[in-house]
């Protein structure tokens, strides 16, 4: 079939390149625009632009989808259907209708609709997640599914091992459904629950954060879920942040004290005190303006 993708994130760009080797090879990725980042603030294209273009892709990057230019870009290469994943833009009328449209999104709907569904199920300790493959509509991945498949959520799964894995699903499921879809088949859609739906919202700095009122087990899903694409991190006396990359729950401790809200060294382990005589393990972590190193090396530069 003859495909258009729209995409942003990493997650898409995996997916875009599934899609590349297949039969439905896109003739046009559309992903957001270049934008400022990091410390030097220099312009940095969206992983789905660099996909593009390293599998040899026509790309567009238009400040809009919406705007009657992009519509008419699309329209002029004729295509048979329209993809979306992790585009993080609103798709609006008349695009939206212009074409059959379908999204690959990476949880099992209605569970876990919007921006950040594979952090939001690690963090909810969710022992399974998924991919379904919908029908773009105007609410927020509200739209009927067609294929869904299952993913196990495993007790030592990060962001990055998780998303590669349902990435990998996703690019199978997208080619499954065109591939019934070029060869005559009509694809059964299913309406969502509604009374199922739960929101993965947006991570915000808050989110990041790591709370000691939470418990152990609590903040050792948080650092899971944004390693290591976004990553979690403490506040610290001085008023720095000390960036979380791998950390373990503890149980209560009976034979070592600590401080709710403080860092302590106990032998060889480095622990941030927490409610209830709960203690997380800090295994591997970054100090403002440095790098990443394990709990020991950050001992030895450091006095408790």
């Amino acid at each position: 079939m003859r495909t258009v993708f729209l995409g942003t994130s990493e997650f898409a760009a995996g997916v875009l390149e599934r899609l590349a080797a297949s039969t439905h090879r896109p003739a046009l990725a559309v992903s957001r625009p270049d934008r400022p980042k990091g410390r030097g603030r220099k312009l940095a294209s969206p992983p789905l632009a660099k996909r593009a273009q390293t599998l040899g892709i026509p790309l567009a990057q238009p400040e809009s989808v919406n705007t009657p230019e992009v519509l008419a870009q699309i329209e002029n290469l004729r295509p048979d259907i329209l993809l979306v994943c992790a585009f993080g833009a609103l798709i609006k009328e008349p695009l939206l209708s212009s074409h059959p449209m379908l999204n690959v999104h990476p949880s099992l709907l209605p569970r876990w609709r919007g921006a950040a569904p594979i952090e939001r199920a690690i963090m909810a300790g969710d022992d399974r997640t998924g991919v379904c493959i919908m029908q773009l509509t105007a609410g927020l991945d509200s739209g009927p599914v067609c294929l869904a498949a299952q993913e196990p959520i495993g007790a030592q799964d990060d962001y990055g091992s998780l998303a590669q894995r349902l990435c990998v699903l996703g690019g199978e499921l997208l080619v499954q459904a065109l591939d019934r879809m070029g060869g005559g088949q009509q694809l059964s859609f299913q309406e969502q629950d509604e009374s199922q739906a739960t929101y993965a919202e947006k991570i915000e700095a808050a989110d990041r954060l790591l709370d000691p009122v939470c418990t152990a087990i609590e903040l050792e899903r948080v650092v899971r879920a944004l390693h290591p694409h976004i990553g979690a991190r403490l506040a610290l006396p001085d008023g720095s942040m000390l960036g979380v990359h791998r950390a373990r729950a503890m149980p209560a401790l009976d034979e070592v004290e600590v401080r709710q809200g403080e860092l302590s060294v106990h032998g060889e382990h480095l622990l941030y005190g927490l409610a209830g005589a709960q203690a997380l393990e800090l295994l591997e972590v970054q100090p403002a303006g440095g790098k990443a190193m394990d709990a020991k090396a950050y001992m030895r530069g450091h006095a408790f």
